[in-house]
């Protein structure tokens, strides 16, 4: 799919030349960090040379004291403590992390996690049946419980006390625990309410021992598993979580705890050389193909292992869900694509509502985002679970799909989620009415060219100028993600060298050179189609959208362009 270039400005042009002058840094290595908000010197340094003793007073979040106070009394009385997380990665990591913490003072800690299509998400009876059965004196959520209300009230008349960390939008109501951690309450004044869940148990785990009395570094061998929550959640990049980021990062690729390593050893990633990317696309999905086949108490089994053998059998457990996980993504996104082509005209048509009773809930919000990856359109999966049709929608820029659903709301039995993903039950009566009101909708809000997908551009540059220092420079930006997006940039009438060709599963390689510039490595993953356009296009000119990226091969690192998309003079 070709993308509508969009060239991002910075708010003060005066800022780049200041920047460029004080740092003494290429143009537009200063128009990238204006770009990122960072447009003074003071700001550059933070930003370049960021540590833990910048991390946040954890004292400074709503209900802190309270919590950490309840749960050093809990340590100190070896109270029987449950922690109950989500079902995803943020919340199976968010999990561990407070089970390997309690733990090591000897604490009788056990911890829950609801199955995906028995239980559904967050605190529910059944969890807090476990609690009193297993004469639990404290539960501590992560990752969710921010709309426990009920079942806060429901503990609590057990003589069960309950500290909630979550990070989600809280609602009306704030459930009445001991203490409520959520740096998005409105009451709040935490400095970055961009955490993750794991993230918040941190912030937990951090201010519980300066409680006790104790030293930092205690917290800081449990980064590893904040970090890969980070990368793994989408939470922006910024502020404290860029910092936790890095120092976890370097934690997995010095040191990383059993678990970690055993998955690392399993998929052959060279533990020195782990990127977010690695923990988003290779590490993430295996820990998150646990909660999403139903059980993800496999995935926290992993991550709290003892022993090297026990870490290695729970690695090749969580690779063989997996590998059912992939197989049966790859066979819905096969059947969905085949049920659009035959039934949707896409000059017709703003979005697609597509319904097979044994689709598995566990992959169809994964193939609703490659649909509109595919297609360039709001996308709605739905199955039938015990005669209910439930199902996960994604959207695209410009169409808010929550706020649709809320037009909806007289058609749908539950709904909820955000701008660009949420999830509904829907009575079968009412299926084909909300297809079509969802359709009437997109249609009324999108232009043909919404249906083209943005890809923002941070600059034009130009090949000559791309050196070591140049890209030493740029990989010191890292990591990357939300907020910190990989730079993204554009170069005008490069060359192609040589012939293009295809390589692996459908990848378009090539070398390009431009104004003089050594020839550059392109690889463009499954952007095979491309390659007849490249071949016949005029004196071999492109136009080429980009990141750099290192590539190493037989111990040898080279820059290499990771091509996003083409134009062709």
């Amino acid at each position: 799919m070709s993308f509508r270039w969009v060239f991002t400005t910075p708010e003060n042009e005066e800022a780049v030349s200041d920047l460029q002058d004080q740092l003494g840094v290429p143009q537009k290595i200063a128009r990238l960090l204006v770009l990122r908000g960072v447009d003074t010197y003071d700001k550059a340094e933070a930003f370049f040379r960021s540590d833990l003793s910048q991390l946040h007073d954890p004292f400074l979040m709503k209900d802190m004291d309270k919590a950490t106070t309840r749960l050093a009394e809990a340590i100190r009385n070896r109270e029987r403590i449950l922690i109950y997380g989500d079902y995803d990665v943020d919340g199976t990591t968010s999990t561990a992390i407070l089970y390997i913490f309690l733990k090591e003072f000897g604490v009788e800690v056990d911890f829950y996690i609801p199955h995906r299509f028995k239980e559904g998400y967050g605190i529910n009876q059944e969890g807090i049946q476990y609690a009193i059965d297993t004469n639990t004196d404290l539960i501590v959520s992560v990752d969710c419980g921010i709309t426990a209300v009920e079942e806060t009230e429901q503990a609590k008349e057990q003589g069960i006390d309950v500290i909630i960390c979550d990070h989600h939008n809280v609602g009306d109501t704030i459930p009445d625990a001991v203490a409520v951690l959520d740096p998005k309450r409105n009451d709040c004044n935490y400095p970055f309410d961009g955490l993750s869940g794991a993230g918040v148990g941190f912030k937990l785990i951090q201010g519980t021992i300066k409680k006790l009395g104790l030293a930092d570094r205690i917290a800081f061998k449990l980064l590893d598993l904040v970090a890969v929550s980070i990368a793994s959640d989408i939470v922006p990049i910024e502020d404290e979580n860029r910092i936790l980021m890095r120092e976890g990062l370097k934690l997995i690729n010095s040191e990383p705890r059993i678990g970690i390593k055993a998955l690392l050893d399993l998929i052959n990633l060279s533990i020195g050389s782990i990127t977010t990317s690695n923990i988003v696309f290779s590490i993430g999905p295996r820990i998150n193909a646990a909660g999403r086949m139903g059980d993800a108490t496999k995935a926290v089994q992993l991550l709290i292992s003892d022993t090297p053998a026990e870490a290695k059998s729970r690695a090749h457990e969580l690779e063989s869900i997996n590998v059912a996980r992939r197989d049966k993504d790859s066979e819905t996104m096969e059947e969905a694509k085949a049920m659009v082509d035959k039934n949707y005209n896409l000059d017709k048509i703003s979005s697609m509502v597509l319904h097979h009773p044994d689709w598995h809930l566990g992959v169809i919000g994964i193939v609703a985002s490659r649909l509109v990856d595919t297609y360039g359109r709001p996308a709605v999966m739905l199955s039938t679970v015990d005669g209910k049709i439930k199902g996960s929608a994604r959207s695209i820029d410009g169409f808010n799909i929550y706020e649709a659903f809320k037009e909806c709301e007289d058609l749908l039995e539950q709904f909820g989620g955000h701008e660009y993903a949420a999830g509904l039950t829907i009575a079968k009566e009412n299926l084909k009415e909300f297809r079509q009101r969802i359709n009437d909708i997109a249609a009324e809000r999108l232009s043909d060219e919404d249906f083209k997908p943005e890809l923002k551009i941070d600059c034009e540059l130009d090949l000559s100028d791309v050196n070591m220092r140049f890209w030493k420079l740029m990989s010191q930006f890292e990591p990357f993600g939300p907020g910190n997006l990989r730079p993204i940039f554009v170069s005008r009438d490069v060359e192609v060298v040589g012939v293009p060709t295809i390589v692996g599963k459908g990848h378009l390689k090539m070398k390009v050179k431009q104004n003089g510039s050594g020839a550059f490595d392109v690889i463009g993953f499954n952007m095979h189609e491309y390659l007849p356009v490249i071949r016949n296009g005029d004196d071999n000119q492109l136009n080429i959208a980009y990141s750099l990226e290192e590539n190493e091969w037989n111990g040898r690192r080279t820059l290499q362009i990771r091509l996003r998309d083409v134009e062709v003079e």
